[in-house]
């Protein structure tokens, strides 16, 4: 395999890396001189531009997606509160009014992962169509590899935050039970306006999940491999492993690791490898785990292990309960014993 980029963190470190990672666990000499790290930004070529654009602008509602995820308190008081004296009309009307609006909220979470998905199907219709090979395709369009990258960083910071915070789903749940009660009632709530039943429902089984964007994407591409039955399937396997084995390179490599400028350019680092692993393990037959694997994960694992647990506790995770393969026959005893 020939050369390669990787990364770019929101507003730091954008890094290139020309690599002869080929996919096979062993690590490619640090020393080597066409294994290099610049700093770059990359540009979008004007065949880009119609797909960059797009993706762009849903990059940018990510930023203030990710905000107020963190700075979501729920309505837990009031709700506690309600519950405990179910008799007490002001008190039902204070916590309905505190639900609402943080249901819109969610709702606006919910609808921008449907944006997400789509951009997602965009880089990966331009990341494998043909004629190149997926290596040609990232090192032709650069910006575009970025921009898949940005999306995994912000998927798995969301579901970071998701994971953490009960509040969410213990608002919803208090919404919809109370709408049901109202129905019995026959009264009809103002916010059911905003969120009907049906949109309630997905919004159900959207939250339901541990890790709500990541399963978002992992059955996107799925999707995107089952409908592009002429793209063979390593097309996208093979862009998705070579993420994976630049992430790893980077991170388990001294000469690179120490150019990081700070925590949230290994974060991002690590998210990104995190995010090609799942989405590898979900559209590959056999998964990401087995010896035939072009993923090192012994090597990806490891390098997690080695960061401070506060930080990469989440990521470790999303990859013992998002992944689709690990418990299979095929994965290692060493591999299931490094998740434990």
């Amino acid at each position: 395999m020939g050369g390669w980029w990787l990364l770019g963190g929101n507003d730091h470190l954008h890094c290139l890396l020309l690599t002869s990672c080929n996919h096979t666990p062993s690590l490619p000499n640090p020393l080597n001189p066409n294994l290099s790290l610049l700093q770059t930004d990359a540009q979008p070529t004007e065949a880009e531009t119609a797909v960059w654009n797009q993706v762009s602008a849903v990059l940018e509602e990510a930023h203030g997606i990710l905000a107020e995820l963190q700075s979501y308190n729920g309505a837990g008081q009031e709700i506690r509160e309600a519950i405990q004296n179910p008799s007490d009309l002001q008190l039902q009307e204070k916590a309905w009014n505190a639900v609402c609006p943080l249901v819109a909220k969610l709702k606006r979470f919910y609808e921008f992962s449907l944006r997400l998905e789509n951009a997602l199907r965009s880089l990966l219709e331009a990341l494998t169509s043909p004629p190149y090979a997926p290596m040609q395709h990232l090192e032709r369009e650069q910006a575009l590899a970025k921009q898949f990258a940005e999306i995994l960083h912000f998927t798995l910071s969301f579901d970071e935050l998701k994971m953490t915070n009960p509040a969410i789903q213990n608002d919803f749940s208090y919404y919809r039970r109370t709408i049901s009660r109202n129905r019995l009632n026959n009264q009809q709530l103002d916010a059911e306006n905003e969120v009907n039943n049906e949109m309630a429902n997905r919004m159900s089984l959207f939250y339901a999940e541990a890790t709500p964007m990541l399963k978002t994407l992992s059955n996107a591409t799925t999707k995107f491999v089952s409908e592009n039955k002429t793209l063979p399937i390593e097309d996208t396997t093979d862009c998705l492993s070579t993420m994976a084995c630049v992430c790893r390179v980077m991170l388990e490599t001294p000469e690179y690791r120490c150019r990081f400028t700070n925590t949230d350019t290994m974060l991002f680092c690590m998210r990104v490898m995190v995010g090609v692993i799942i989405l590898y393990d979900h559209v590959h037959p056999v998964g990401a785990f087995a010896k035939t694997s072009k993923i090192d994960m012994k090597g990806c694992i490891k390098v997690l292990k080695e960061q401070d647990s506060n930080s990469v506790e989440g990521l470790l995770n999303a990859l013992r309960y998002t992944t689709r393969h690990l418990n299979d026959d095929s994965t290692s005893k060493q591999i299931r014993a490094m998740l434990q």
